[in-house]
């Protein structure tokens, strides 16, 4: 009788449902979330004067000026305001 067993090829079938799981959280979850966030990066990047934009906050504003990771916004007139970039929600239209 031999002292030592053969690799049993069962031991692996467990983890297939659990890999399959991941993949699928993966291709449903974490892969659209990380295209988001990278698009709205970009979107804050190419932020300029007039955009008009959405705040997370729901205030809608005119883009005055753009700092590094400020921006002097226009909420009505002689009214500015200097927001975070990340507060910027949406971009509801482009200027141009």
């Amino acid at each position: 009788m031999p002292t030592e067993q053969a690799a049993n090829p069962m031991t692996i079938s467990p983890f297939i449902p659990m890999i399959i799981i991941f993949l699928i959280w993966y291709l449903l979850i974490i892969k659209p979330q990380r295209e988001k966030q990278t698009q709205h990066k970009k979107t804050l990047e190419e932020l300029k004067k007039n955009d008009e934009i959405v705040t997370a906050g729901g205030i809608h504003a005119t883009v005055v000026n753009v700092k590094e990771k400020t921006l002097i916004v226009r909420i009505d007139d002689n009214v500015k305001v200097e927001i975070d970039k990340e507060a910027v929600s949406t971009v509801s239209k482009k200027a141009g």
